[in-house]
């Protein structure tokens, strides 16, 4: 099945020159919002919603709708029907809506390994022990289970399984015997015989589900491990290429998994520049309501633009959540179905390998009985075994290729497909990411503005006070008038040394006039120039009581 290729991007427009901010917001916008088309879309007639939860003694569980219409199916849905097989589960285009709950899912997923051996089987949502009855949880489940059904429903592997088939349209009793169906491994060769034995149950629903062989399931399982110690597997054409294909797979289970935990402290470390931003503007708007005129305004004005920058971040570490850190992990799931599906060939491998080494133990024990005397008995059963051993090892060996070949077609769709999910998902994060930028350069362009007028206003008011200090607070006598005012018409002077010698030459005349005329002293003390504090400043009383004793 060709998988449908993405939407290209929007064409520039000319002349190609770079365009204004607003028309790159636009077509940032628009490109980012503009949802790229999946495979799983061309299944969107398939529906899992109503979440319901139910009790049944101490058993609680969630039950979900799961519509089918497939009147409604695409022509890639159709077209992916090459046996125009009656039972194909899309043939029937009548309306079908069932109940089914989280371990029906589970056990179609489970069925679909058995069925399809070698698949790549879309990944189911993680069970969850606590807390998987919150609304958060249910919505999210539901969402997921929708999309793996999708995505079974667009499988070129899956779509026609008889597994998939009674899922979505068999009643309750008919489910429930087919969930207690023992099916072999091999039952793919035939795939209308499990919707057959279910459509049609017996009064006893015993008869149509015998209990397994566990005898020789033992057996069998003692025999494929001793097989897989001894480490004698059978050799295929591809098995290089099978190596390969397991090397390449695991760089890039270790490679994806680097990069999805950098994409998960990414997002984590966004939610916190959006509390610190959060914090920050709070900080700055309660500083700012202490302040008065333009100061405390353009406090208030930076709190609000970090607010602002707070909430636009929240919105970012979520949109990157959903959109990149999401898909990344569900990349690497499908990396672990890829392997399990190798392990499927892996065992399918390892079953044929112990059927061929029964077969020879069989063919040595009937030559054995041949040759020995009074035996003919014994040799009968032993050919008669070997002729069953034979068939199960031609069995075993078409199932081996059958899956090889499954698994290599799987593979070669895997890196078509991913590669294109992953190109969309960069593509997507990398545009998100502009328009973020973007609207972060925006709210800071429009803060800057206050910020410089605040600052042209204090420099002005700040060099008319220096400038006019000394003028303002010498009121006292004509002689220190004038020389003030001859130093302060002295520009060739710095400012500071100018205030430092006037400031001495006032304390030596307060020091001689002191000690000419102790008398005054109590009068110098209450109104002239503070001796008793450590730090000694200029201020209206100080220069008043100095004049009246210069006078």
């Amino acid at each position: 099945m060709n998988s449908p290729q993405p939407l290209p991007p929007q064409p520039q427009q000319p002349p190609p020159t770079p365009p204004s901010s607003s028309t790159i917001s636009n077509n940032g916008t628009n490109y980012n919002n503009e949802r790229h088309a999946r495979p799983e879309d061309a299944a969107s007639f398939i529906t899992v919603s109503d979440p319901v939860q139910h009790s049944e003694g101490m058993n609680k569980y969630t039950s979900y709708r799961v519509d089918v219409r497939s009147s409604e199916q695409p022509n890639t849905i159709q077209n992916n029907n090459n046996n125009n097989n009656p039972d194909d589960v899309f043939q029937n285009t009548s309306y079908s809506a069932v109940l089914r709950r989280y371990s029906d899912f589970l056990w179609l997923y489970e069925r679909l390994h058995k069925e399809r051996a070698g698949a790549i089987i879309p990944p189911l949502p993680e069970k969850q022990a606590v807390s998987r009855f919150s609304s958060s949880f249910v919505e999210e489940r539901r969402i997921k289970l929708q999309l793996f059904l999708r995505r079974v429903a667009v499988h070129p592997e899956l779509y026609d399984s008889p597994a998939l088939d009674t899922f979505l349209r068999a009643d309750d009793i008919t489910f429930h015997v087919a969930k207690n169906v023992k099916v072999n491994n091999g039952l793919e060769n035939g795939s209308g015989s499990m919707m057959m034995s279910v459509a049609y149950p017996s009064s006893n629903p015993t008869l149509n589900s015998p209990p397994p062989p566990k005898k020789d399931g033992i057996k069998k399982w003692f025999a494929e491990t001793k097989t897989s110690i001894a480490g004698e597997l059978v050799r295929s054409p591809d098995d290089d290429l099978f190596v390969e294909i397991e090397h390449y797979i695991d760089r890039l289970e270790k490679q994806m998994k680097n990069v999805s935990t950098q994409a998960s402290n990414l997002v984590k470390k966004n939610k916190e520049i959006s509390n610190g931003l959060f914090e920050f503007g709070l900080a700055f708007n309660v500083l700012g309501q202490s302040e008065a005129d333009e100061l405390g305004h353009a406090l208030v004005q930076m709190g609000k633009t970090a607010d602002e920058l707070s909430s636009i971040s929240m919105e970012e570490a979520e949109k990157e959540l959903i959109e990149f850190d999401e898909p990344l992990k569900d990349y690497l799931k499908t990396i672990h179905a890829v392997k399990l599906a190798l392990q499927r060939r892996h065992e399918k491998r390892l079953t044929y390998t112990t059927c061929l080494s029964e077969v020879n133990i069989k063919r040595s024990n009937l030559a054995k009985f041949r040759a020995t005397p009074g035996a003919e008995a014994k040799a009968y059963g032993a050919e008669m075994s070997l002729k069953r051993g034979e068939v199960a090892a031609d069995a075993a060996r078409d199932e081996f290729a059958t899956v090889s070949q499954r698994v290599l077609r799987e593979v070669d769709r895997f890196k078509r497909e991913k590669g294109d999910e992953m190109k969309r998902v960069v593509l997507d994060y990398v545009s998100a990411q502009i328009e973020y930028n973007r609207k972060m350069e925006s709210l800071w362009s429009n803060l800057l503005p206050h910020l410089e007028r605040l600052s042209v206003n204090d420099e002005a008011n700040g060099t008319l006070s220096s400038v006019t200090a000394p003028t303002n607070h010498n009121e006292g006598g004509n002689d220190a008038t004038s020389k003030l005012d001859g130093e302060v018409e002295d520009m060739s002077q710095p400012l500071h040394h100018h205030h430092h010698q006037q400031q001495q030459e006032h304390q030596q005349q307060f020091m001689n006039q002191s000690n000419s005329n102790p008398t005054n002293n109590n009068h110098i003390y209450q109104g002239g120039l503070p001796l008793e504090g450590s730090i000694q400043y200029r201020d209206t009383s100080a220069y008043s009581g100095y004049s009246n004793v210069t006078n």
